[in-house]
């Protein structure tokens, strides 16, 4: 009797214990986000410390910390290395309970942290990796890329360099991941609008001298050279391509991939008609403009805003939009992924759009051009708007998609 008795009192403990925690647990209101990137070399302009900026502005116009959350933001350089980047996430998510890891530029360490987040179910909230690989044959229900990737930028510049009677093409390409993907998607955009790739030549990461490989460009004769690369080896192939007189010898210079802060780096006389594609502009709008002002307050040197920085804002500011909803921190990435799928999208850089079932987010793409220095009215008053892509147009299409998230 006493035996059943005792029973039946350690059952009621147990059942009123549980009763207790899960209300706790679900109002877990502590979120820790980790962002990764290059804080010091080619690409730290582009993403570095300013996208931390980016993410605390987030966090406070989110709203929650007056909420009552308590929301920590960590930072940490991969420098570019994979394996760097892999440990780094480890240890967050092991060690220091990170549930988000953030920007992560570099589209080869951006796949290895993609494998981590997923194996410890936690969040990668990509802004800074372009290979559309992480929304492609890579996708995982952890993972959401909310700013631009190799096929936009391949559609953009691509497509509109091509039919404007650029079909011929040699491409400048950074061996790893992000450049070897970028070529592909590009060459496949040439090639279905009427051009041809005549040659290309690979170039190590982060290097100084493209001398050699800007003489093999000028030898081939082809309209176009395309420079699949990103931050300071952009910088560099175009400096040195004035140099060496290519544009004035009648090719021209395709920027895959060009960011303001290279821009203001080169100087509009060097970077002058240079065309190219994003997905964000600082002087697009009174909304861009405000927010870009605030941004430039608190950043590194008074920086305008990347396109990555103002997508690391939007994708944190839609990440604890989730958080709210679900009503505290489950400790379940692919849960929160799936909310952030769910709820509507809207913030004042990139206004509303939808976030697919692959983990894209469906944004309009801009090609835009280089201003002459005569054209620019005010700082950073860099950019002429040419074309507006739709966002239908902007990503590729589900229909196309290898994510085995996706069901056809």
């Amino acid at each position: 009797m006493r035996t059943t008795l005792a029973r039946h009192t350690a059952a009621l403990f147990v059942g009123a214990a549980l009763s207790l925690a899960t209300p706790a647990l679900a109002q877990d209101k502590t979120v820790k986000i980790g962002v990764l990137n290059d804080m010091s070399s080619l690409y730290a302009d582009i993403g570095g410390p300013n996208s931390v900026v980016a993410i605390k502005m987030a966090v406070e116009d989110s709203g929650l910390t007056k909420k009552g959350w308590k929301i920590d933001v960590v930072s940490a350089d991969h420098q570019n290395k994979p394996d760097v980047g892999v440990n780094i996430a480890r240890g967050w998510i092991d060690n220091d309970k990170v549930d988000a890891i953030a920007d992560v530029p570099n589209s080869g360490v951006a796949l290895a942290v993609n494998n981590i987040v997923r194996e410890k179910n936690a969040v990668l909230l990509n802004s800074g990796a372009a290979t559309a690989a992480l929304t492609g044959a890579s996708c995982t229900p952890n993972t959401v890329s909310f700013t631009y990737d190799t096929y936009m930028l391949a559609t953009g510049t691509g497509k509109a360099l091509t039919k404007a009677g650029g079909d011929s093409w040699f491409f400048l390409t950074a061996d790893y991941a992000f450049g070897a993907q970028l070529e592909r998607d590009t060459t496949a955009v040439i090639t279905a609008n009427g051009g041809k790739v005549v040659g290309g030549v690979k170039h190590p990461l982060n290097t100084s001298d493209f001398s050699s490989f800007l003489l093999q460009a000028q030898a081939s004769k082809a309209k176009v050279i395309g420079l699949a690369n990103a931050g300071g080896d952009t910088d560099n192939a175009i400096k040195q391509a004035s140099e060496f007189g290519i544009v004035a010898g009648g090719q021209k210079l395709a920027a895959l991939l060009l960011f303001i802060n290279d821009v203001h780096s080169l100087g509009l006389k060097t970077a002058q008609g240079l065309t190219f594609t994003e997905s964000f502009y600082w002087d697009m709008n009174d909304q861009t403009r405000a927010w870009s002002k605030r941004f430039a307050a608190l950043a590194n040197k008074n920086a305008m805003p990347s396109m990555t920085q103002a997508g690391n804002y939007a994708v944190v500011l839609h990440y604890l939009k989730a958080m709210e909803a679900l009503g505290g921190n489950p400790h379940d990435g692919a849960k929160v992924v799936a909310k952030m799928k769910e709820l509507p999208t809207d913030d004042p850089l990139f206004g509303k759009g939808p976030l697919r079932a692959d983990g894209r987010r469906i944004i309009p793409a801009y090609l835009f051009e280089v201003k002459k220095p005569e054209e620019s009215k005010y700082p950073w008053d860099y950019y002429k708007l040419i074309a507006t892509i739709p966002a239908e147009d902007a990503a590729k299409p589900l229909s196309q998609s290898d994510c085995p998230l996706v069901k056809k």
